[in-house]
């Protein structure tokens, strides 16, 4: 019989996942601070064993940054962003995930990566570079504990196809120190078996960890527990815009967020005064106007490198006045 360690009221940690976080977490082989790469097929606890680790290493460390690549289910953003998040507090109930104000973010537009692999790896790549390069200028500028950063990767459960491809190549690019392979007992759902990031010819220079998912029923199969994540996504877009308001005003709906919000003075600016971008789709010019009405848009930041991608800010909702082309941004 499995042994577990009650955690908060809600939730259970396996022995089996606890020994794996405090393995990662006291790993003594490599003089780097980790970088544990979290993989596993759909609904096998990626994300509550990644926030399991990640108050496991704030027991450790002062700060952990975690890249988060789940387009559908983020754990600190609204649905759509791709983020790099720095945490300097446990979380303080493993079921419920919280927003935070992210390092970086990219607007991806879509709450999977399915719509377009490449510009979704391409962020990936970016917010994986921009921690190493932060990293890099704080050790050069002999920031305290700049050296001490570890880096939690959460990946979405998408792992056949054209997701075990990109899988593959997020791996080729980033130099993870731990590979934790969550495992659901089931052949034709689970990765493969092993390194199966890399060619025959390669060698190994990441300490894979295969754990198995710690949600179990009586015969110790693997139970695989259906997420409302459609109803997930409306409850965090929801948390998102409710913070326009004041904590004491009653918002419990999303009707009643959709009248506060219509009672709220919006943003105005010109639309020449800003860049419009429609992303996974060409738009008739002649329908822009039209198709950012009532549209829940990324607002971001150009950079002067036209290579760059555009940083993310924050989200809005705009409504385009033909008339006048001001744009209204809530």
């Amino acid at each position: 019989m499995a042994a577990f360690a009650p955690t908060q009221p809600n939730i259970n940690i396996s022995q089996e996942w606890s020994d794996a976080a405090d393995d990662i977490t006291n790993d003594s082989t490599t003089s780097l601070p980790p970088v544990v790469f979290i993989c596993g097929a759909k609904n096998s606890g990626k994300t509550t064993f990644s926030r399991h680790l990640l108050n496991t290493f704030l027991l450790r460390y002062e700060r952990v940054a975690y890249l988060d690549t789940d387009v559908g289910q983020p754990e600190f953003t609204p649905p759509g962003c791709l983020s790099l998040t720095i945490i300097d507090e446990a979380t303080p109930d493993l079921t419920i995930p919280c927003l935070k104000t992210p390092q970086r973010c990219y607007f991806f537009g879509d709450t999977s990566s399915k719509r377009d692999h490449e510009i979704y790896l391409n962020c990936i790549i970016a917010l994986y570079d921009y921690y190493r390069k932060e990293q890099h200028i704080s050790r050069k500028n002999g920031c305290p504990g700049a050296a001490e950063l570890p880096l939690i990767i959460n990946t979405p459960g998408w792992v056949k196809g054209m997701g075990f491809y990109t899988l593959v190549n997020m791996l080729k690019h980033i130099a993870a120190t731990h590979v934790v392979k969550i495992n659901i007992c089931s052949e034709t759902k689970d990765l493969p078996a092993g390194a199966f990031w890399l060619d025959d010819k390669d060698d190994c220079s990441a300490n894979l960890v295969e754990i198995t998912s710690a949600r179990k029923d009586s015969y110790n199969r693997t139970v695989l527990v259906a997420k409302e994540a459609r109803l997930i996504r409306e409850l965090r877009l929801m948390a998102y815009f409710r913070q326009c308001f004041p904590s004491n005003m009653s918002i419990t709906t999303i009707k009643e967020l959709a009248h506060a919000l219509a009672d709220h003075t919006p943003y105005q600016v010109s639309t020449s005064s800003i860049k419009i971008k429609h992303l996974h789709c060409e738009v008739p010019s002649t329908e822009v106007f039209y198709s950012l009405n009532a549209t829940i848009v990324g607002l971001a930041v150009s950079s002067a490198d036209s290579q760059a991608l555009p940083v993310c800010v924050g989200l809005g909702m705009s409504y385009i006045h033909t008339a006048s082309s001001e744009a209204l941004i809530y």
